[in-house]
């Protein structure tokens, strides 16, 4: 595929060199809004691809309605209404430890957290602590998550303050309880561990019902409008929702509890994903590139996130999604083709001897001999050069026209890649060219 938008015509003829610098700012172009998903968009759709987007979007809006009316019948009667959920860091849900710990009456409680504040829907909102206390009645399923650095007409300003990311894949949520509560759920195979399981089916549920006609994943379900309803590699979204699928599917260890007919759909779920994610590989002038952090759900072209994330390639989201394809068991030519075209690209967009680093002004790419490689995390379409966005929507060229608070507010270089290049020695072993 090929972006729609191009930052080629916008790009100054005079383009600032990304380690020495520029005298005076250069605005090489803005950053455009992402579409919402909407049924006047749908409308010029043809045929069974119009009724499929159609009744997705219905589908979307009569659970949104549903969620809603649900936490107002909770509060019908109340003296007094709960504060929402306090926000916090996913760290509270670790993957990681032996099986045993699991069975610890610590896990036990996490667990109950987790369920007692999954959302109607089945899924869950972001950046809460799961540690702490179980939900109360009336309270919000989620915490504010409102940024603090809203602009005029920004682009992460919620359509409701009071009903933000009411179930999201975002910085791994919903993904991350789902998988908490298989490993709680494995250690409890009695009645005990009976609601950890139903918690997991419902979120299961969740996942097939968010799952767009063309296999991508939203940032948020029931859709949010703006770049939330873009299919999303940001954070790994798709990737990790095909991954807990195809884990379900299996009916295997942690998952053995999951009935085969659930196994079958998400099975199912997930061979769209792959090919959701083989069809947005980008191409420039014909040539596969790697994948935007975001999609147009209905047109597949990348699209802008917050006001300083162009429709661009993306250096880590890409990373996520070569890691993900290289786990695929027995990958088809296709996948394989897909691999060996990103990791070419990446290893040719390479960047060595400089360094992203703090120095007494704030966070520089400086001269480093023998550093690297490291990657923007960014890339025009079209050029293949690096892209920076600000606040303000505008976007340049040279990391150092930026403010100072984006400058050093976001990861503009990354290594990511690097595990991408370690794993594909491996993995190209066993996959060898033909």
């Amino acid at each position: 595929m090929t972006s729609s938008f191009s930052l080629r015509a916008l790009v100054c003829a005079t383009a600032l060199s990304l380690i020495t610098g520029s005298v005076d700012a250069a605005v090489v172009g803005h950053n455009p809004p992402a579409l919402s998903l909407t049924q006047a968009r749908i409308a010029d759709l043809s045929g069974d691809q119009a009724a499929l987007w159609s009744a997705y979007l219905a589908r979307s809006l009569a659970q949104e309605a549903a969620d809603k009316a649900a936490l107002a019948s909770e509060r019908r009667g109340l003296a007094q209404i709960p504060p929402p959920p306090a926000e916090g860091h996913g760290e509270t849900m670790p993957l990681d430890r032996p099986d045993a710990w699991y069975a610890t009456k610590e896990a036990r409680h996490i667990a109950d957290v987790i369920v007692s504040f999954q959302t109607p829907a089945g899924g869950w909102g972001k950046n809460q602590r799961r540690d702490g206390e179980l939900r109360q009645t009336g309270q919000a399923y989620v915490a504010d998550n409102i940024s603090k650095f809203l602009a005029p007409d920004d682009y992460d300003t919620p359509h409701d303050p009071q009903w933000n990311y009411v179930g999201t894949l975002d910085n791994n949520a919903t993904t991350t309880e789902m998988r908490f509560l298989a490993k709680v759920a494995a250690q409890a195979p009695g009645p005990e561990g009976d609601a950890y399981r139903v918690s997991f089916l419902k979120g299961v549920q969740y996942l097939l019902n968010a799952q767009y006609p063309n296999g991508g994943w939203p940032q948020v379900w029931p859709l949010e409008g703006g770049y939330h309803d873009g299919v999303t590699y940001n954070d790994n979204a798709v990737a990790l929702a095909a991954m807990v699928l195809s884990a379900a599917a299996t009916g295997q260890d942690d998952y053995a509890f999951v009935p085969q007919d659930v196994r079958k759909a998400a099975a199912e779920a997930a061979a769209r994903a792959v090919q959701v994610i083989l069809a947005t590989q980008v191409k420039a002038d014909g040539v596969a590139t790697i994948w935007a952090q975001q999609y147009d759900p209905l047109t597949l072209q990348p699209e802008s996130a917050r006001n300083f994330e162009p429709p661009s390639i993306a250096s880590d989201e890409s990373s996520d999604v070569l890691m993900f394809l290289m786990q695929t068991p027995d990958p088809s030519p296709a996948v394989v083709t897909a691999v060996r075209d990103a990791v070419a690209w990446l290893k040719a967009h390479e960047l060595r001897d400089v360094a992203w680093t703090r120095t007494d002004k704030g966070r520089d790419l400086i001269p480093s001999p023998g550093a690297g490689p490291i990657w923007a995390r960014y890339y025009d379409v079209d050029t293949g050069k690096p892209v920076f966005g600000d606040r303000d929507k505008s976007l340049y060229d040279n990391v150092d026209d930026l403010s100072y608070e984006r400058r050093n507010g976001y990861n503009w270089f990354d290594v990511s890649p690097q595990k991408v290049l370690d794993a594909y020695t491996i993995w190209t072993k066993a996959h060898p060219a033909k």
